[in-house]
């Protein structure tokens, strides 16, 4: 029996069943779990969740004088009560990135927390249960609908320390944003931004102190590091939910066209579009990621290395597509416009990857700060055009971040 009661109703010992409310809304990554830690109920309590569903099978039954909210036979009702519930929330309708920030810094810093709980519930042996993934998936892909380049470019705001954490955040919204530039249809893209999620799952059984190491990786820990891939179909084989498309992409992300990549040193068409996909997203945000090891190279100088590297170890028509999805000068870009002033890419054009949004904030003629403002490429003369792009390092600007987001700093 399922009963959908009030959060002042809940005790310890009670199986809930789901939360009657936002994913964003609820303080734990999944919603199916006895209550045992009176800790989980205060926070349950203190949410904004006002009711939730609980099963009387698998825990403790209200109290045979208190009545509930609502009475379900079987848990597919409860799934198309919450869906519907859930569709009518929805807010897809599209936004500027500087409206979009803010929002998707929150989804940036909720998803974090979730792969985190995620990583150390596999670390205990735990079997991944994928209808938690499968929200923060949708939360994702609603931000990638408002504004495709907003939660990509806060997702790339991460520290070496939770790199692996929020790694996976950003490959998921890449995949979304690669699979509709693609033409994949809904369930395609959402099963390409669950792959994207769990691509990296694997990771969860290899030693953070191999993970993070600063210095470079003995012969023996990194075939440890090459084992990911293998692990984390394991993982996924053991748990419930993952479809084929996040089995593929978890196993197949590290191989190239030309045969070198790994575990089974697939070539060509022998490696699926979802994989090659899976590819292109994760070398793009690691390698704009700081590392341990490394500082990220800039989002555009990324892109520059990435074509060379197209050939043998990427599909052109995927590496291409991904190109038109973040843009030629991505988010973040630090450029010079002819007229010598510096200033980062805040948006893309909607006619021209040529011509994006810029927001200028420095002179090189009188080498000194000027007052921010923003300039829309495609509806300037030539004398605003973008001659070429910046090295942050070299200018010591080391608030870029917050001049294209407007937010104080990383989401984590």
């Amino acid at each position: 029996m399922l009963k959908r009661i009030n959060v002042q109703q809940l005790t310890l010992g009670m199986y809930l069943k789901d939360f009657c409310g936002s994913w964003m809304e609820h303080p734990f990554w999944r919603s199916s779990f006895v209550i045992t830690d009176p800790k989980d109920l205060a926070s349950i309590r203190a949410s904004s969740i006002t009711e939730v569903w609980i099963d009387c099978a698998q825990g403790l039954d209200l109290a045979p004088d208190v009545a509930p909210v609502a009475v379900a036979d079987t848990a597919t009702q409860v799934e198309v009560e919450l869906a519907s519930t859930s569709s009518e929330k929805r807010d897809t309708e599209a936004v500027s990135s500087n409206v979009e920030f803010a929002r998707a810094a929150k989804i940036v810093t909720k998803s974090r927390e979730a792969i985190t709980a995620m990583f150390g519930e596999v670390r205990m042996g735990k079997a991944i249960d994928t209808v938690g993934v499968q929200r923060l998936v949708a939360e994702i892909s609603d931000s990638m609908s408002r504004n495709p380049g907003a939660l990509i470019s806060i997702a790339r705001l991460k520290t070496a320390d939770n790199y692996t954490y929020m790694h996976s955040v950003a490959v998921c919204g890449l995949m979304v944003a690669l699979a509709r530039q693609l033409g994949l249809d809904p369930q395609q893209t959402q099963s390409a931004g669950m792959a994207g999620l769990l691509h990296d799952i694997g990771k969860a059984l290899i030693p953070i102190s191999v993970l993070n190491k600063p210095g470079k990786l003995t012969d023996a820990e990194f075939s440890l590091v090459k084992s990911h891939p293998e692990k984390g179909y394991r993982i996924l084989l053991a748990g419930s939910g993952a479809d084929a498309v996040a089995l593929d992409v978890v196993l197949h992300h590290h191989e190239k066209t030309d045969g070198s990549g790994y575990p089974k040193r697939l070539k060509g068409e022998d490696i699926s579009l979802f994989a090659k996909m899976g590819a292109v997203c994760d070398v793009y945000d690691a390698i704009t990621s700081d590392r341990p090891y490394k500082a990220g190279w800039c989002p555009a100088e990324s892109l520059r290395r990435m074509t060379e590297w197209t050939k043998g170890h990427f599909e052109p028509r995927v590496f291409h597509a991904f190109v038109k999805t973040i843009g030629i000068y991505p988010i973040g870009t630090l450029v010079r416009l002819s007229c010598g002033r510096l200033g980062v890419v805040i948006e893309q054009g909607s006619h021209s990857l040529l011509r994006p949004q810029v927001k200028t904030f420095f002179s090189t003629r009188s080498n000194e700060r000027i007052l921010p403002t923003i300039i829309d490429l495609e509806h300037t003369e030539d004398a605003y055009k973008i001659v070429n792009i910046k090295d942050p390092e070299k200018w010591k600007f080391n608030n870029l971040s917050e001049i294209w987001s407007g937010l104080p700093g990383p989401p984590a």
